[in-house]
């Protein structure tokens, strides 16, 4: 239509009457069919692509949800999650290379659907081992499984145990011992997270690219928001779904629900974590079903057909498209790129601004992505929650704000045309508030609750310092206890004991949940600490002031996820526009490269390792050797957590107050150059409209690796 618009023109100014061209007409009418079959074509891929980055945001928001469940099941201490969690990454970058190498020269959208078969392959491949490791048990007292015959919890002599009563409980040990070899089946999940993270690989580089190329320009931008609006909504949907599972039992459909003794709020509950992988995959294998259907090219809008922005495809593969009769004969030379890599490279790494904005985002994203992993943990073990509670928490509360604050960080910048060195200021700004309202959470905390011989002596008065030592007293010194159970009762003087034996019980009625056990020796009040009395099954709540102080969590949380939010748009925005413009994508992938290996790989690792060394109460396997911390130093657990957090957030933002140092001293009034080697000159304080209004990038956030998990 421009064509046509310009020969009007021509004509009238000529003066000159020209014969009609009926050719025209038709010329006219088979554009306006190519437009529309163009459109079509491209709102089948947009809504194709759209299903799944819902899907693939729902299945790693959901192993997100499901960490402390997987600790559980397969009794492993948090730094061996790390490693599992870690491995999406490194699944990511075995052949990230090789996707955007050879990508643009096969067909996208079908290595976009084999992508998302992988995927579901993985996703499936996690759930695998619940089917093969045989039924979850946990530790319980003979009498509290609804068992028939009658044993004293402090067994004071062996005598006292009827003889089948010991030989099924010896059999029991030597079947968990045979199946302790089911307890490595962990690492079907570690390499199910592995193949997740390569069929995901594709899915962002080449679906990205293929709406660029074949999308209407003015509408790209709009395409791409909507692809990155579902990608926040997965999350909320993957946090959701794990709250549902982690309600229902482990073993569901397995076992009779009637005769599991404990409850979704007990320390050793599983819930059924397994489950949502299972739904997680079919969503995957269903959102890749269309890529196999879609054709490896399509018409060009007319609009793109004479503009300067080419394709991927178009500069570096040489393709005849039918529908075009139009060949592209560019080629580059693989000795020519690697000649100019080098160069390039330094090109990159000399810009001070770039290398100062990768370190400042580096150890930024180690200290979210820490923080985000283990965030379900620390509410569980902080404020008493359950696993349920705290996936529907974040899910519906802690998503939204990001969502909110990555679209009011590029709305902010679009309404009052912020320029560069503004968008280093509110990136900035966001980063520093951010981390200052996180100082705040060291005041809403609870305290440790009082676990006999572990945080407070079996007469409620001492707090412990030497844990293990002082499991066992006067009052259980007549039982023959074990140290390493965890079958934790709540004293009615509000005191948990690890154990009914180590509680010094003698009897106990009832069954299963409603067990009550009597004449404790060691519970009994303050006032009179010989009086025997009762204890049920289960530890005690935490403090009155917990349920205030988690409320508290709740609305500081809330608004720190926005705050850090916001600033996401304007450093990305930085980030492309303080580079020149033909080492944008070599800087964009080296920036994704460095906070995958520097950061998605190693916090989840060394975070878990920090919050292991808070435990109390380790688990025991049950052929020996260490299984998963049973109990945290609340105390000590909100130090490292948040303390690790803010020492990382503190030096990313003293390298972001580098950057804009950097920036001031570059910029001018008369908007000059940002270095003498030609960097681009939007560096510069001048603030230009055509580099925020319209720009695909302001709505595009490929550089936020995670970015739908970063709470």
């Amino acid at each position: 239509m421009e064509i046509s618009s310009k020969e009007n023109t021509q004509f009238f100014s000529n003066n000159t009457i020209l014969p009609v061209d009926r050719s025209s007409f038709k010329s006219e009418s088979s554009a306006s069919k190519e437009k529309q079959s163009c459109c079509g074509g491209i709102k089948i891929f947009l809504g194709a692509l759209s299903f799944v980055y819902f899907a693939k945001a729902l299945s790693g928001s959901y192993f997100k949800s499901t960490i402390t469940q997987i600790e559980r099941r397969f009794d492993i201490p948090s730094s061996l999650v790390g490693i599992i969690d870690g491995s999406f990454e490194i699944g990511n970058l075995l052949i990230i290379i090789l996707v955007s190498y050879f990508g643009a020269k096969l067909h996208r959208p079908r290595i976009i659907g084999a992508g998302c078969l992988i995927m579901s392959a993985g996703t499936f491949l996690i759930a695998m081992p619940q089917f093969f490791m045989g039924r979850y048990q946990y530790e319980r007292f003979p009498s509290t499984i609804n068992s028939t015959v009658s044993i004293s919890p402090c067994l004071q002599d062996k005598s006292q145990t009827p003889l089948p009563a010991l030989e099924k409980s010896q059999a029991k040990i030597n079947a968990g011992c045979e199946k302790e070899a089911g307890s490595s089946m962990w690492i079907y999940v570690l390499l199910g997270n592995l193949l997740r993270g390569i069929g995901e690989t594709p899915i962002q580089p080449l679906g990205i690219a293929y709406i660029d190329d074949y999308a209407i320009e003015e509408n790209a931008a709009l395409y791409i928001g909507c692809v990155q609006t579902v990608a926040i909504i997965g999350p909320i949907f993957g946090f959701l779904l794990g709250s549902l599972c982690a309600k229902l039992y482990v073993d569901i459909g397995f076992v009779d629900l009637d005769s599991v003794t404990i409850t979704h709020k007990d320390a050793q509950w599983v819930g059924a974590w397994w489950l949502g992988y299972l739904i997680a995959g079919v969503i995957s294998i269903l959102a890749g079903i269309p890529f196999w259907f879609l054709p490896k090219h399509l018409p060009k809008p007319e609009s793109r057909k004479d503009s300067s922005t080419s394709s991927e495809q178009s500069k570096f593969i040489i393709e005849d498209n039918k529908d075009q009769h139009k060949s592209y004969q560019q080629q580059v030379k693989i000795t020519e790129m690697a000649k100019d890599f080098l160069p390039s490279l330094k090109n990159l790494f000399g810009n001070p601004v770039y290398i100062l904005y990768l370190c400042a985002s580096i150890i930024q994203f180690n200290s979210l992505i820490g923080m985000v992993t283990y965030k379900p943990k620390y509410i569980e073990q902080q404020y008493g929650q359950t696993s349920s509670k705290t996936n529907f928490v974040i899910g519906l509360i802690n998503i939204p704000a990001v969502a909110f604050g990555i679209f009011s960080g590029g709305l902010i910048m679009k309404k009052f045309r912020i320029n560069v060195l503004g968008g280093a200021k509110l990136s900035l700004g966001s980063s520093f508030f951010g981390y200052l309202l996180l100082l705040s959470l060291f005041a809403m905390g609870c305290e440790n609750s009082d676990v006999a011989g572990l945080t407070v002596s079996y007469h409620g008065t001492k707090r412990m310092t030497d844990y293990e030592q002082d499991l066992f007293s006067e009052c259980n010194s007549g039982c023959a206890c074990s140290k390493n159970d965890w079958d934790p009762i709540c004293g009615e003087n509000g005191v948990t004991y690890i154990s009914a034996c180590l509680a010094g019980c003698q009897a106990s009625n009832g069954s299963g949940k409603s067990t009550v056990f009597f004449n404790c020796s060691c519970v009994g009040t303050l006032e009179s600490p010989s009086q025997s009395s009762s204890a049920v099954v289960g530890p005690c709540q935490k403090g009155k002031e917990c349920p205030k102080m988690f409320l508290y969590f709740l609305v500081i949380s809330v608004i720190t996820s926005y705050t850090l939010s916001v600033g996401g748009t304007p450093g990305y925005i930085l980030l492309l526009r303080c580079i020149k413009p033909h080492l944008k994508s070599f800087a964009l992938g080296i920036y994704t490269l460095a906070i995958r290996v520097l950061a998605g790989i190693p916090a989840p690792v060394y975070f878990g390792v920090a919050i292991d060394t808070t435990c109390l109460k380790w688990g025991s396997k049950r052929c020996g050797g260490r299984g998963a911390c049973r109990l945290y130093d609340s105390n000590a657990l909100r130090y490292v957590y948040l303390g690790l957090t803010l020492v990382l957030g503190t030096v990313s933002t003293f390298f972001s107050v580098a950057v804009l140092w950097v920036l001031r001293k570059r910029s001018s009034p008369q908007d000059k150059t940002l270095s003498d080697n030609g960097e681009r000159d939007t560096c510069g304080t001048k603030s230009r409209k055509d580099n925020f209004v319209n720009s695909d990038h302001l709505i595009q956030t490929t550089y936020w690796p995670e970015k739908e998990t970063r709470l």
